[in-house]
């Protein structure tokens, strides 16, 4: 099968989804609880995802999480049913984990420098997937460094794959405007790992 069919098969899929959906919204406004629950058994990986990579903390993320479907089943009636329901969910979370970070400034990690030390105690011979690893703990302490709209848009766009169209309509903000956090993001982070694993990044082809 040509990439061409496949891309066009995926399509197909989404867009049902989407039908699917926007159904379950409809008996949702309706008062159908189990369309609710379809809901948030449908996008709670997703959710708890994007908030774990905002907060880095397991349990933190899974409350964010449940305020996020709390949100969502308070402010469904705001939903414009002509958008993707998902860009709106994904809204309401970035916004959740940020006015979290707000609140808990005092909640940091661990620095760039210590990131991985608990992980290499017990590794003697380093072989090319541990040290991919090691890069992407680089890279998750990294983000960091970065202010909230940089780590949003950083995170939803090179971590989640997100298109910048699609990150704009998450960020409530023009796509020029996302490229310009993403940009300095990315600087930021590019700095930090020069700083901290430039072997790692030369054994990469990365630097």
């Amino acid at each position: 099968m040509s990439k061409k069919k496949i891309n066009s098969k995926q399509q197909n899929n989404f867009d049902d989804d989407e039908i699917i959906v926007k159904e379950l919204i409809v008996e949702f406004k309706k008062g159908n609880d189990a369309a609710f629950s379809e809901l948030v058994n449908r996008y709670r990986s997703q959710v708890a995802s994007i908030a774990y990579k905002l907060v880095m903390d397991f349990d933190e993320a899974a409350d964010i999480a449940q305020e996020v479907f709390v949100k969502m089943s308070k402010n469904i009636h705001k939903y414009d049913e002509t958008k993707k329901f998902y860009t709106w969910l994904y809204r309401i979370t970035v916004n959740a984990s940020i006015d979290f970070m707000r609140k808990n400034k005092r909640h940091r990690h661990e620095p760039l420098e210590h990131a991985y030390q608990t992980s290499v105690k017990s590794q003697n011979l380093p072989d090319q997937s541990y040290n991919r690893e090691r890069i992407q703990l680089y890279i998750n302490s990294a983000t960091e460094t970065l202010n909230d709209k940089q780590k949003s848009a950083f995170l939803l766009r090179d971590m989640k794959g997100s298109k910048i169209s699609e990150v704009a309509d998450i960020m409530d903000m023009p796509e020029a405007t996302v490229r310009w956090y993403l940009h300095r993001a990315r600087t930021k982070i590019t700095k930090e790992l020069v700083r901290n694993c430039p072997h790692l990044l030369i054994m990469f082809g990365l630097k």
